[in-house]
């Protein structure tokens, strides 16, 4: 993985990227900023005549025409503020948009591992408040950087056209301004990454809440999560209470390093005026531009705490970005295989532990024949089936399909040759349909679609709903039985007619009599194709040309239904304990 940037210029630099491709955008934006930058300074600049021609010399020709100039200089501001605005707006939601979907095509991408070390709720935060951040960086901040600056710039100028002497008693307060937003950065980055950690936190408690609200329910665990929470939420106000603080301090000193030069410059001023370098209308203009600075610095010295606040974003979200995708150095496109698996000596280890899953498996399972993995649970039969499809690389050894190392296939021709039914069944919040026919299914036709339905049994209950297989499912399938979702991941598999085929607990959420009508429906499926099948129930594996036994990762016997058995071992063992009653 690459090296991850740490400091705001480099990770401001990369987030600008995002932004040049807008670059016709950017320039009314800067058109526009900088049109009000020189209008304001035109405005204090017109007071020098409205005071010394109109108010203090009576000008009546002075009098007529500055109305009207100042009724045309306003019209130009808000064109140009409403230019400014809508252009950097439009700029701001675009970076955005295209942000995020970087990082949510990045999580299509990620190997397994790295959702089995992160936590919902901080990933989840990371596309909602943390890419927010970096949208107020890009506007608010862009903003009043640039017109702001624009500015100053035109103030001074009106100041040193005004008095150059009186100049130089402002420009000793740039360099104290500009040592307090340095050290007060640094602070405001440092709260920064707390507060979007600990958003992250909150959105992990409430998530979960709402997945598991039937057990905060069946074990009366409000108090005990609403203290989560409190803690949670507690830590999210310190932060931003102690970035509140920086911030108003900040602007506190801010104004009066500026009270002090204010003071020193009516003292300044006062003397030239008795002196006769002066006139009233003078004093006016230089005055006013020196106020004119006094928002735009204030606004500067605040937006440091936007824009660590959005580098602090955009820092976490290039994180994601630069992690490594899945393992795809495959060349072979297979178009279908024939379905010859292979297992020689793989061992698999979660983490660099050395604590091993999986020991030295060896397994030969021939096209169209049925392999049975049993154990007891955590023995490692789904990792064993998870390593096929390479959800997880293995640790030592190698697997092969028709001879051919799984790693030379290419990801996406090894996976289509590959259909899943996991004990815990994923749906999406779609319609029946949709779910059915997932992915690259899209493109299957009503009649199959119909048949796979008809197989898994899911008409069964499909034609009771209104809606039919346009039912919406909800939210993980929760408008759904167990049953009802088993079945329809059985009839994605049955749609998707793969070679070989893995059935994880595939009846596990079905009753008796489902359980046989489905398990006639996957017979039908399990022919000449290859299947791995994990199970739990033995009466459903009894009929495998094989089955193997693992225990603490390894294989411990191995044969059919009836010479296990016959052995008296593991598996006799664990069929006694299931048939006990019998």
């Amino acid at each position: 993985m690459s090296q991850q940037p740490d400091t705001t210029s480099e990770v401001y630099g990369r987030l600008w990227r995002y932004v040049t491709p807008h670059k016709l955008i950017g320039v009314v934006a800067v058109i526009g900023m900088a049109g009000t930058a020189l209008i304001e300074g035109s405005l204090v600049l017109l007071l020098e005549p409205l005071m010394d021609e109109a108010l203090v010399a009576q000008n009546l020709q002075a009098a007529k025409w500055l109305p009207i100039i100042f009724v045309g200089i306003f019209f130009l501001r808000g064109l140009s503020g409403f230019a400014t605005e809508a252009s950097l707006g439009w700029i701001g939601r675009a970076v955005i948009s295209s942000l995020r979907r970087d990082v949510f095509r990045k999580f299509l991408t990620l190997p397994t591992r790295f959702f089995d070390q992160q936590t919902t709720g901080p990933l989840l935060s990371r596309m909602t408040y943390n890419v927010e951040m970096v949208a107020e960086s890009v506007t608010s901040v862009v903003t009043i950087a640039i017109r702001d600056v624009l500015t100053v710039f035109a103030a001074i100028g009106v100041m040193l056209y005004q008095s150059p002497k009186l100049t130089l008693f402002v420009g000793i307060l740039f360099p104290v301004v500009a040592a307090l937003v340095r050290v007060l950065g640094i602070a405001f980055r440092r709260y920064s990454n707390r507060i979007q950690d600990s958003v992250g936190e909150v959105t992990q408690v409430t998530e979960e809440i709402v997945r598991g609200n039937w057990v905060v329910k069946a074990f009366s665990g409000y108090d005990y999560e609403q203290s989560r929470l409190d803690d949670a939420d507690e830590r999210n106000r310190r932060q931003n209470l102690k970035l509140i603080r920086v911030r108003s301090l900040g602007v506190a000193v801010t104004q009066v390093i500026f009270g002090l030069g204010v003071a020193l410059v009516v003292y300044a001023a006062s003397r030239e005026s008795i002196a006769g370098n002066l006139t009233p209308g003078q004093f006016i203009s230089f005055f006013s531009a020196m106020m004119l600075m006094l928002q735009p610095v204030r606004r500067i010295t605040n937006v440091n705490a936007t824009l660590q606040r959005g580098v602090a974003g955009a820092d976490s979200l290039f994180k994601v970005i630069d992690e490594d995708d899945e393992v795809d150095t495959g060349t072979v496109e297979a178009g279908r295989v024939r379905g010859d698996v292979e297992f020689d000596n793989v061992s698999f280890s979660y983490g660099g532990d050395g604590n091993g899953v999986l020991h030295d498996i060896s397994l030969h399972i021939e096209a169209g024949k049925t392999l049975a993995i049993v154990g007891h649970s955590g023995s490692g039969k789904t990792t064993l089936a998870t390593l096929l499809p390479r959800f997880y690389e293995v640790s030592r050894g190698e697997i092969r399909i028709d001879g051919v190392p799984i790693r030379d296939y290419t990801l996406a021709s090894l996976r289509d040759n590959l259909s899943l039914v996991s004990q815990d069944v994923v749906l999406f919040n779609d319609t029946i349909a949709n779910n059915l026919a997932y992915g690259e299914l899209k493109d299957r036709s009503e009649e199959e679609l119909l048949a796979a339905a008809e197989a898994a049994h899911v008409t069964d209950f499909v034609k009771d709903l209104p809606d039919g297989f346009d039912t919406f499912v909800g939210d993980r399938g929760v408008l759904l039985s167990g049953g009802q979702r088993q079945r329809i991941a059985i009839g994605r598999a049955l749609l998707k007619n793969a070679p070989v085929l893995i059935l994880d607990e595939a009846t596990s959420s079905l009753d008796t009599k489902s359980e046989r009508r489905i398990q006639q429906a996957l017979n039908v499926l399990m022919k000449d194709r290859t299947t791995l099948v994990i199970a739990h129930r033995l009466s459903t594996v009894e009929n495998a040309d094989r089955i193997v036994v693992l225990d603490d990762g390894r294989i411990v016997e191995s044969g059919t239904h009836n010479d296990l058995l016959a052995a008296g071992g593991h598996y006799a063992a664990l069929y006694r304990m299931q048939f006990a009653d019998g």
